[in-house]
């Protein structure tokens, strides 16, 4: 069975709005925007693919397509890509990209990571959006779904795989049934059409029409419309004190479903770790919502503070180093989950100060994170930790002996 670690992949790659494939090699690929450390703004000029075969041990393709490689989008003034997806059809690999004024294109590939050529722009019936995400139906027939708010659109796309069928747009999704926000994603399972989005049914007492931080998803027996929405499958809310949005997939691995999302950090909406969960999938296509984890963890190994799933207070992941900084007093940090094993010590790296810690809501020692070992009394079991900042200033990672 695979273990999951978040964030998936290095602590200074920030992939988001990530679309999960697993083509013909047995692979998982991710294909996402590519965000920059520390900046104020959504997306770069770029596109990675990234690969594994076991979900902790990917491998980095580097940059499959650049905003540079596009040849009619020179008018845009915010030279950015934002989420992608990919299909596969008759040994190409099609690139399915979109920049900040909703214009979509294709590029292609007769690999998997590309490097993407450039194909051209998509005409979607002056209808454009951001988001482009595909879906091949058993029949062949491929469809595109793109667009935000009541402005989603779906349409079958012509067999050249570039070009869509413009008497088939329809409006999938709403914002009053769906609370539809963004980010597109539709999967066939058990003869049912799953649509994945970013979904504001939450948090609306903190800001009005809600936060996109929700992945939920509606169920139907067609494509392109008859969708009955079903509930959330993740909410990225508390990941960082300035989260605002979520966009990811979903995919089955190894027999496994996996929910793909991200997480934001340095207190911003910004600089985003994709992340998976596991999830289950009823024969009714129901999936219960999945909790935000920092994978399995363990004993005598050396936790980075980064890894952290959930953030309380002003606390926030950052600094030169990516670790806790900005807390105050009161202020928690929560890793689910780590397992110990007749644990007895507990040793803290950063720049000194007081913590506190919590097995299971229970305190279980005091110590400084400075280096040294702090006992308690012998634990085993599998908890969620909480890491309580009374005057430290930075947390870098920590470890239990």
């Amino acid at each position: 069975m695979e273990t999951i670690r978040n964030p998936l992949l290095d602590e200074n790659i920030f992939v988001p709005d990530t679309e999960a494939h697993v083509w013909g090699d047995g692979r998982i690929y991710l294909y996402g925007s590519y965000d920059i450390r520390g900046a104020r703004s959504y997306c770069s000029g770029e596109y990675h693919v990234y690969s594994s075969d076991n979900m902790t041990d990917w491998t980095d393709h580097g940059v499959s397509f650049r905003f540079s490689d596009i040849s009619w989008a020179d008018d845009c003034p915010y030279k950015a890509l934002y989420a992608p997806d990919c299909a596969y059809r008759g040994g190409v690999y099609y690139l399915y990209y979109c920049i900040p004024d909703g214009r979509c294109g294709v590029a292609a590939s007769e690999l998997p990571y590309g490097p993407f050529k450039d194909v051209c722009r998509l005409d979607l019936n002056g209808e454009d959006g951001i988001d482009p995400a595909v879906f091949i139906d058993d029949d062949g027939q491929a469809y595109i779904y793109w667009g935000q708010f009541d402005r989603v659109r779906s349409a079958k796309l012509n067999p050249d795989m570039i070009s869509i069928d413009k008497s088939s747009v329809t409006q999938p999704l709403s914002v009053a049934e769906h609370d539809f926000h963004e980010g597109s994603s539709v999967k066939k399972i058990n003869g049912k059409y799953v649509y994945v989005y970013t979904d504001t049914h939450r948090h609306k007492d903190i800001r009005p029409g809600g936060m996109a931080t929700c992945l939920g998803y509606a169920v139907s027996d067609r494509p392109q419309s008859g969708f009955e929405y079903r509930g959330v499958i993740i909410d990225n809310y508390g990941c960082d004190p300035g989260t605002w949005n979520d966009h990811g997939s979903i995919a089955e691995f190894n027999g496994q479903w996996y929910v793909f999302y991200h997480r934001s950090t340095h207190g911003s909406e910004f600089s985003r770790h994709v992340c998976a969960e596991k999830i289950e999938i009823s024969d009714d296509c129901t999936i219960n919502e999945a909790e935000m984890t920092s994978g399995e963890l363990k004993m005598k190994e050396y936790i980075k503070a980064n890894a952290a799933c959930s953030l309380h207070g002003a606390v926030r992941i950052g600094g030169e180093r990516l670790g806790l900084e900005g807390a105050k007093p009161g202020d928690r940090a929560v890793y689910r989950y780590v397992t110990l094993d007749n644990a007895t010590g507990f040793r803290a790296d950063g720049e000194g100060g007081a913590v506190s810690v919590y097995a299971d809501g229970k305190p279980i020692c005091r110590g400084k994170a400075d280096g040294r070992v702090y006992g308690f009394e012998s634990m085993s079991g599998r908890f969620e930790i909480q890491i309580e900042f009374r005057d430290c200033p930075c947390l870098y990672g920590f470890e239990f002996l």
